[in-house]
């Protein structure tokens, strides 16, 4: 299981990629596993206002439906338009292709309430 040292993580299995007062998030190596295969993935629109820990989408897989949960207060400034036609991204790269939506940051703050790649490996064995 990959924990890429570079990003933060949510105890929801969402990873953030920080460059500047954007971010890039997707689900972790765990979620994607612990899904099995995606089927079905929902994303904002571009321009939509996202909210810390309220639901911006979903992801179906043959196992379950979950919401996704944004780690940060933003707008959605762009979407990966390839995992609606291509689901099966999330499987395959979640850290790389699999990428879902970058957020303009309202509020930097929010970043320090992430998790370390070590603080979320500890949190994965807890489970």
């Amino acid at each position: 299981m990959e924990f890429p040292e570079d990003l933060k993580y949510t105890e929801e299995h969402e990873w953030v990629l920080v460059e500047d007062e954007l971010v890039t998030v997707g689900i972790t190596d765990f979620a994607q596993d612990s899904l099995g295969d995606v089927v079905f993935v929902e994303l904002p629109e571009v321009g939509v206002k996202v909210e810390a820990g309220k639901a911006f989408g979903v992801v179906e897989s043959v196992k379950a439906v979950s919401d996704i949960y944004s780690p940060v207060t933003g707008e959605v400034v762009e979407v990966n338009e390839e995992l609606p036609e291509t689901p099966e991204i999330l499987n395959t790269s979640p850290y790389e292709d699999g990428w879902m939506v970058k957020i303009r940051l309202s509020d930097p703050g929010e970043l320090d309430e992430l998790l370390d790649a070590e603080s979320y490996r500890e949190f994965i064995e807890e489970l």
